[in-house]
C-alpha cells in the first residue's frame, strides 16, 4: 500500500508543534502530518483522500494483533463526590486491563464504551456533568496511562470530557491512548440523534451541533478522523445508524472501526457496517449495571462483538455482564488486497446534494442548552421538516 506524500509529518510547522505538547508530538510522530494538523486551529480545509483507492498509512509494528473488546459497567458518578467515584471507576477499569492481560494472554488493543470513567445520569444537568466530566490529559488517564505501558496496550475509551478551549460546553470524547500511555487522538461524538424523545433532548455538544466553529478550529478533515496508527488505520464512533458516517471513514481509509453504545444497540447496524465497507468492526456496550436508579441492572447491556470485512461474526459477549470479547486481527495480510469501498457516487450525489437534513447543524452555536429539558424547549421548533 502506497503511503501518502504528505504523512511523514516533515510539513509540520515548529511553532505549531511546540503548541501541542508532548501528547500532540506524540499524535503527529505516530499518525502523520494530516491529522496531527487537525489538532491545530486552522487545520486542513479538505479532508486527506486519494484518487487511486488507495489511502494514506503509517508502517505495522506487526503483521497481526489482538483486540479485546471489553464489556463493563456504567456506574454513574456521585454528584456529592465526583472525585471519588471517578477514581473507584478508573480503578475498576484498572482491574479489568489486568484480568484481560492475564491467563488468556496479551491484548494488544482494548477497547471500552463510551461512559467507563463517569457513567451516565438522565438527571443532570450541564453544570452537573461538566463538574462530573474528566479533562484530557488529567488524573484519570494518568492512572490509565501507567496500565497501558504496564502491559504494553493500546486503550480506547470513551468519557464526558471538559474543554478549556469549549468552556460552556459537555463533550463525548473517544479517546486513542498508546501502549506507551501517549494520547494520540481524541474523536469528538459526531451527532447526537434529536427529535425522537419525548419532552427532551440531549445537550452533549457533538460536531454537528457546532460544525461551523469546529471546522474553523480543527478543519475539515477532523470531522470524520482516521487515525493512522502502528497496529492499522482506526476510527471511534458512538452514533448509531448512520451508514453514510462508516462509509466516509471506509473513502478515507479506515480499517478497523471501534464503535460504542449505551443501553443497546442493533447488531445488523454493526455487521453492515463490515460487511458494506470490507473493514474490520468491533462494538462496545456496558455490560449490567446495578444501582442505576431508572432501569433494570442488565436493560439494554451485553452483545458486545466483533465483526470481519465480510460481516461474519469472530465473537460475541455470550452473557450481559462484564465479559471480554476478542479476536485476531491480521492486519498486513488485510492491508495488501484492502482498498477504498467501491462506491458510484456519481449516481447519488445528486440526489445528495438536494436532500436537507431534518435539523441544521451549529445550533448549539447560537445557543448552549442547560439541561435535557431546556434542550427539548430550544430545539422543539427547530426541525426543517415539516
Amino acid at each position: 500500500m502506497r503511503q501518502d506524500d504528505n504523512d511523514s509529518g516533515e510539513g509540520l510547522d515548529r511553532r505549531a508543534l511546540l503548541g501541542l505538547g508532548a501528547a500532540g508530538v506524540a499524535a503527529a510522530t505516530t499518525l502523520g502530518a494530516p491529522h496531527a494538523e487537525a489538532a491545530i486551529k486552522g487545520g486542513p480545509a479538505r479532508h486527506v483522500m486519494q484518487a487511486d483507492g488507495s489511502y494514506a498509512t503509517v508502517p505495522l509494528a506487526k503483521d497481526s494483533w489482538t483486540l479485546g473488546v471489553v464489556q463493563s459497567r456504567v456506574i454513574a458518578v456521585d454528584t456529592a463526590s465526583p472525585d471519588k467515584k471517578r477514581r473507584e471507576n478508573v480503578a475498576h477499569m484498572c482491574d479489568l486491563i489486568d484480568y484481560a492481560s492475564g491467563f488468556s494472554g496479551k491484548k494488544d488493543l482494548l477497547f471500552f464504551h463510551e461512559f467507563p470513567i463517569t457513567g451516565y445520569n438522565y438527571k443532570w444537568t450541564l453544570a452537573d456533568a461538566r463538574r462530573m466530566a474528566i479533562e484530557i490529559p488529567g488524573e484519570e488517564t494518568e492512572a490509565l496511562a501507567k496500565k497501558a505501558r504496564e502491559h504494553g496496550s493500546w486503550l480506547v475509551f470513551g468519557s464526558y470530557v471538559r474543554d478549556p478551549d469549549w468552556p460552556d460546553s459537555l463533550l463525548s470524547i473517544t479517546t486513542i491512548m498508546n501502549d506507551k500511555g501517549e494520547i494520540v487522538d481524541k474523536h469528538w461524538k459526531a451527532r447526537n440523534i434529536k427529535g425522537v424523545f419525548f419532552g427532551f433532548e440531549l445537550f452533549t455538544t457533538t460536531i454537528y451541533d457546532v460544525l461551523d466553529r469546529y471546522v474553523e478550529m480543527y478543519g475539515l478533515d477532523a470531522v470524520v478522523p482516521v487515525t493512522r496508527t502502528p497496529l492499522g488505520n482506526i476510527c471511534t464512533s458512538s452514533i448509531q445508524r448512520e451508514p453514510e458516517y462508516f462509509r466516509a471513514m471506509a473513502m478515507k481509509g479506515a480499517e478497523v472501526i471501534l464503535r460504542t453504545a449505551t443501553g443497546g444497540f442493533t447488531p445488523a447496524d454493526i455487521q453492515a457496517t463490515s460487511m458494506y465497507n470490507s473493514v474490520y468492526t468491533a462494538i462496545a456496550n456496558n455490560a449490567a449495571s446495578p444501582n442505576n436508579g431508572l432501569y433494570f441492572e442488565d436493560a439494554g447491556g451485553g452483545n458486545s462483538a466483533i465483526y470481519d470485512p465480510s460481516g461474519d461474526m469472530i465473537d460475541s459477549a455470550p452473557t450481559a455482564f462484564e465479559t471480554l470479547v476478542t479476536a485476531r486481527i491480521p492486519i498486513a495480510q488485510f492491508r495488501a488486497k484492502h482498498r477504498q469501498p467501491i462506491v458510484h457516487t456519481e449516481l447519488v450525489m445528486p440526489v445528495f446534494e438536494q436532500y436537507r437534513s431534518k435539523y441544521a447543524p451549529s445550533l448549539f452555536s447560537a445557543y448552549q442548552p442547560k439541561d435535557i429539558q431546556d434542550s427539548g424547549r430550544y430545539l422543539k421548533d427547530k426541525s426543517r421538516w415539516r
